[in-house]
């Protein structure tokens, strides 16, 4: 028994296998390499990682939600300008947006991206029971359906219309990119020639060129993509050549085009130099030497 005993004791405790790590985003991935590349860079990449990260984890618990429209429907909506999306549609449950909002703007008053005063007024704001919903609606609807936007609501707390603009961009796009996803395989967005989102109705904020060479907007609330003709300035559809300047990178992954009329511009990732996919966390940050080339010449975003 002794013996029994003795043996038991001094077994091999089997040794168990380390859990492996999660792996990171395709976007996380590149914004290091990238951090690494131009460490200029830094301070952007870091704040664009904190905030995938905090979009990620509200993504996980957001459904994804079944937006059923009829072939006639569509074909009215896109002949009519009017995107698909509707603001009952989108699967939002108000204590993770709040959350959302707050967290949102904790991570950008982090990197000092908010100044000290919206920063106390936005947490108010999302605090506040039920004071954030009428700004959310406001928002999303003053690009996607106008006519239901009316008078923007009275703000009770002082803040700045850009900063309240930022954030609820941000804290949106996790709800908004789950209703792309429920879309995106159903819709044909082929007939749509606006440079307003076909979904959602936010402006692009970026552009791309696919292998053959065709230009595609990508919206920058949804991240839906749609074509978009080449030659023609997505803003105010100038198609004089002469008045639509463009410079690029040194590396030809990017170029800036931009328009003398409106005084606006629009950066491009070309898909046939950096061999996949945009990825507009990433690509957004790798272009910030482009905005400030812009800015400098007088063009706006």
């Amino acid at each position: 028994m002794v013996r029994v005993l003795w043996e038991e004791y001094n077994r091999p405790v089997p040794q168990t296998r380390p859990r492996p790590s999660r792996a990171e985003p395709r976007e996380v991935v590149e914004l290091r390499q990238l951090k690494e590349r131009q460490p200029e860079l830094a301070p952007a990449v870091d704040l664009q990682v904190a905030l995938i990260e905090l979009q990620r984890r509200v993504q996980a618990r957001v459904p994804v939600p079944w937006i059923e429209f009829a072939p006639d429907w569509l074909k009215a909506q896109q002949a009519a300008g009017r995107p698909l999306l509707r603001f009952e549609e989108i699967p939002l449950d108000w204590t993770d947006v709040r959350l959302v909002f707050r967290q949102t703007a904790d991570v950008l008053r982090r990197f000092e991206a908010l100044e000290p005063a919206d920063y106390r007024a936005l947490q108010a704001l999302g605090r506040d029971g039920h004071s954030l919903e009428p700004f959310v609606a406001d928002w999303f609807n003053r690009a996607a359906d106008p006519a239901r936007a009316g008078s923007p609501p009275d703000l009770p707390v002082a803040v700045s219309p850009e900063a309240l603009e930022q954030v609820l961009a941000l804290t949106l796009r996790p709800f908004l990119e789950r209703c792309a996803e429920a879309v995106r395989q159903r819709a044909d967005f082929s007939a749509w020639h606006l440079a307003s989102c076909p979904l959602c109705g936010g402006e692009p904020e970026l552009a791309t060129l696919d292998p053959q060479g065709e230009r595609c907007l990508v919206c920058g609330r949804c991240t839906t993509e749609w074509r978009f003709e080449r030659g023609v300035c997505p803003f105010c559809r100038n198609d004089d050549r002469s008045l639509l300047p463009s410079f690029g990178s040194r590396d030809g992954l990017y170029r800036l085009e931009a328009c003398d009329v409106c005084r606006r511009y629009l950066k491009t990732f070309d898909v046939r130099a950096g061999r996949r996919h945009v990825l507009l966390a990433v690509d957004s940050v790798a272009t910030l030497p482009l905005d400030a080339a812009a800015i400098q010449r007088g063009y706006r975003g």
